[in-house]
C-alpha cells in the first residue's frame, strides 16, 4: 500500500483542514493520520496529512499539479509531498567517536529509520570496520588544509550514491558555509551539550566545573552559523555532584546517540517542518 505525506504551511484561516480533507476524499483516498498547528502569535498554519493512495483516482504524478490548484484559495500557501516508497537515501559523517554511529546503523538494520543508509563517509580509518560489518561501503576522505579539496571529493561520494540526507554522527569538522548552502535542511547534526549552553571544547568538563543538575544533547539542522541551525531534538538527564566528568560523558553519549536518531527518524518520516530558525515537529 502506498502511502502519501502531504506537509502544508500558509497564513491561517477558516477552511484550510476542510479543504484539505476534503480533497483527499474526493479522490477516493483513506486519512491515516492528521495533525496540525497555528502559531497564535505570527497566525501561520502548518500540517501533516498522511494518506493511503490503494484507492486514490490520481496517480502519484497528478497529485501536485491539483494541490496547486488547491493552493490559489490560500495566500503563501507552501507543500511538500512525499510518498512512503520512496525512501530518502543518507550518508552518515563520523570521525573516530563510534557510539552514534552504531546506533544509526543498528536501528537501520532493525527497520526503525524509514530510510536508506547507503555509505559511510570519515576523515579517519578507524572506524571503517563498523560500516563494513553492516554491509555498507566506507569511504575515507582525509581532512587537510584545503578543505574545498575535502568537500569536493565528499559531494562527489554524495552525488554517487544520489544522497538526500547527510548526518553527521560526531564528526569533528567544521562544514564551509558553502556546502551547508548546497545542502540546506538536509544536513543533520548532534551537539553534544543542551544548546545554547556549553558551546564549545571540553563541554562536560564545563559542565561539572559549573555544578550543573542536568546535561542535555541537540540535534539540530547544520547551516553556516555554527550551531546555530535549527533544532529538531533535544533531551536531559540529571545529574549530582557525585558525577565524575567520565560519568557525565557516559550520561551523555546515551543522549546523544537516542537524540540524534529520534531527529533523523523524524526528518526521514516527514514530521519536520520549518519556519525561519526554528521547527514544527509532529508527533
Amino acid at each position: 500500500m502506498t502511502v502519501a505525506t502531504l506537509l502544508v504551511q500558509c497564513t491561517d484561516r477558516t477552511g484550510i483542514v476542510a479543504n484539505l480533507t476534503n480533497f483527499v476524499a474526493e479522490y477516493g483516498g483513506n486519512i491515516l493520520d492528521l495533525d496540525q498547528h497555528t502559531d497564535e502569535e505570527t497566525r501561520r498554519f502548518f500540517m501533516r496529512l498522511v494518506w493511503s493512495m490503494e484507492r486514490f483516482s490520481l496517480g502519484r504524478e497528478e497529485v501536485p499539479a491539483a494541490l496547486r490548484i488547491l493552493a490559489k484559495k490560500f495566500d503563501d500557501f507552501s507543500f511538500d509531498l512525499s510518498f512512503a516508497d520512496d525512501r530518502r537515501r543518507v550518508a552518515i559523517l563520523c570521525s573516530r567517536t563510534p557510539h552514534c554511529l552504531y546506533d544509526l546503523l543498528l536501528r537501520h538494520r532493525m527497520g526503525e529509520l524509514e530510510g536508506e543508509i547507503v555509505v559511510v563517509v570519515s576523515n579517519h580509518a578507524d572506524l571503517k570496520e563498523v560500516p563494513e560489518h553492516f554491509g555498507l561501503p566506507f569511504v575515507h576522505i582525509p581532512a587537510d588544509a584545503d578543505r574545498a579539496a575535502v568537500e569536493a571529493r565528499q559531494q562527489a561520494v554524495f552525488e554517487q550514491y544520489g544522497i538526500d540526507l547527510i548526518v553527521l554522527a560526531r564528526y569533528m569538522q567544521v562544514l564551509s558555509p558553502e556546502l551547508c548552502a548546497r545542502w540546506p535542511r538536509q544536513i543533520i547534526n548532534i551537539h553534544h551539550s543542551f544548546l545554547p549552553a556549553f558551546v564549545g571544547a571540553r563541554p562536560y568538563h564545563q559542565a561539572k566545573a559549573r555544578g550543573v543538575k542536568v546535561i542535555g544533547a541537540t540535534a539540530h539542522y547544520v547551516t553556516a552559523d555554527l550551531d546555530q541551525g535549527p533544532i529538531i531534538e533535544q533531551d536531559v538527564v540529571r545529574v549530582s555532584h557525585r558525577d565524575t566528568v567520565d560519568d557525565l560523558v557516559r550520561k551523555g553519549r546515551d543522549l546523544e546517540r537516542q537524540v540524534l536518531s529520534r531527529a533523523v527518524r523524524a526528518h526521514l518520516q516527514r514530521r519536520v517542518l520549518l519556519e525561519g530558525n526554528r521547527t514544527i515537529v509532529f508527533s
